[in-house]
């Protein structure tokens, strides 16, 4: 099965606009440096801004999802991309503290939204035999802003302020939501299967249905290692492995590039091997990496980039074919809704893991920081569980197939 030419157009613009998305979201950790003195706020007011938008976004999910499947997708996509858009814009006029954070709350009131109206628009569009091509296309938007967005917003920051980087999502964000209302049709053949009275009503069925809940359940561990990591990676990088600052960079940029190539393949590799199959793969692969990465010592930096490197296959080669799956899950008339709730869901885990991993790990008295391996262990232990978890999922969605 190939893609059609419209097809192909709808996937660039989707890619183009999770880039934007997941720019706007990183973007602002690098800029701490910058930002905190230039608003004269505190690291714990500055972690407040940083924190509101996964707060705000996971709440607009769940508040979303009784009405994600009772309008045409189009007209959701729009709606919540102009405010995010405006959102962003508003982070980029900032003047103090307290315009920044309601800027960020109302860019994750918005934002949030956006990779479940996504979801539901590939799943509607694309059949499930090219759904792994699609999602794994579509993952490669983080790995661009990575490589791409971060370092030249940075660039624009040293020139013209912290401002710059902000203003310049506005303007890619103008960019893409040009392309959506010029090329995106209506996406309205879900309102004609609805049956509830009304979005509460909707939202409780999506939420109390066994199979669906058991979904979220096994996304919200999915997401868990990620979340645990990543807080401390770039620390554990300089001070445990003795990579210098100045290396760091590097070290992205050579992932980002490796992500973005392994993406697509990974995608198509769920497509023609099965997605359970590369799933497990993907899993036996993370659990040898995070023991691995998780208990080196000082690292010569071209090993360090391999770690990285194979790390990012290993988490594409479970997350990529696990979305395929999942998309499987829901019924046309649930989509939208079950998305909203699955992405509030996983941004909530993500901030109890990060919790989590805050209260385990300590620095060292020579900045080192200690108990990584044991996060590396209890991701182990997570990994585990959801193989049995999606091994379930999986049977679930070929009994489903095979029906259709």
């Amino acid at each position: 099965m190939k893609f059609t030419s419209y097809q192909k157009a709808v996937i660039a613009i989707l890619t183009f606009l999770q880039f934007t998305v997941i720019l706007d979201f990183m973007i602002l950790s690098p800029l701490g440096a910058m930002l905190m003195p230039a608003l004269k706020i505190s690291p714990t007011q500055f972690g407040l801004v940083v924190s509101v938008y996964a707060v705000s976004a996971g709440v607009s999910g769940f508040l979303a999802a009784g009405f994600a499947d009772r309008y045409d997708r189009k007209k959701m996509l729009l709606f919540f991309y102009v405010g995010f858009i405006l959102g962003t814009l508003f982070c980029g006029l900032a003047p103090n503290f307290e315009f920044l954070l309601a800027a960020r709350m109302v860019t994750g009131l918005f934002g949030g939204v956006l990779g479940a109206i996504c979801g539901a628009i590939a799943t509607d569009l694309f059949e499930y035999e090219l759904r792994g091509r699609v999602m794994g296309l579509m993952q490669t938007a983080f790995a661009a802003s990575q490589i791409l967005g971060i370092p030249v917003g940075l660039y624009l920051s040293n020139l013209w302020g912290w401002h710059a980087p902000f203003l310049m999502i506005v303007g890619f964000g103008t960019v893409a939501g040009v392309l959506i209302w010029i090329y995106l049709k209506p996406i309205d053949g879900h309102l004609q299967l609805q049956t509830e009275s009304s979005a509460y009503t909707h939202l409780k069925e999506t939420v109390k249905t066994p199979q669906y809940l058991f979904a979220f359940i096994t996304m919200a561990l999915l997401t868990t290692g990620g979340f645990m990591l990543m807080p401390f990676s770039s620390a554990f990088t300089v001070n445990n492995l003795g990579i210098s600052m100045s290396q760091l960079p590097m070290i992205y940029l050579i992932s980002g590039i490796c992500a973005m190539i392994i993406g697509p393949l990974i995608g198509r590799a769920s497509d023609n091997f099965g997605k359970f199959r590369v799933f497990i793969v993907g899993s036996l692969l993370m659990i040898v990496m995070v023991v691995t990465y998780t208990n080196l010592g000082i690292t010569p930096l071209p090993l360090v980039i391999l770690v990285n490197a194979v790390m990012f296959l290993g988490v594409f080669s479970r997350m990529i074919p696990a979305q395929t799956l999942m998309s499987a899950i829901p019924a046309p008339a649930k989509r939208g809704s079950f998305m909203s709730v699955s992405s509030s869901i996983q941004q909530v885990s993500g901030g109890i893991a990060s919790v989590i991993a805050g209260l385990i790990v300590v620095e060292g008295s020579n900045g080192s920081i200690e108990h990584f391996d044991t996060l590396g262990y209890i991701i182990v232990g997570v990994i585990l569980v959801t193989i049995s978890m999606m091994y379930v999922i999986n049977k679930n969605v070929e009994v489903k197939t095979e029906i259709k």
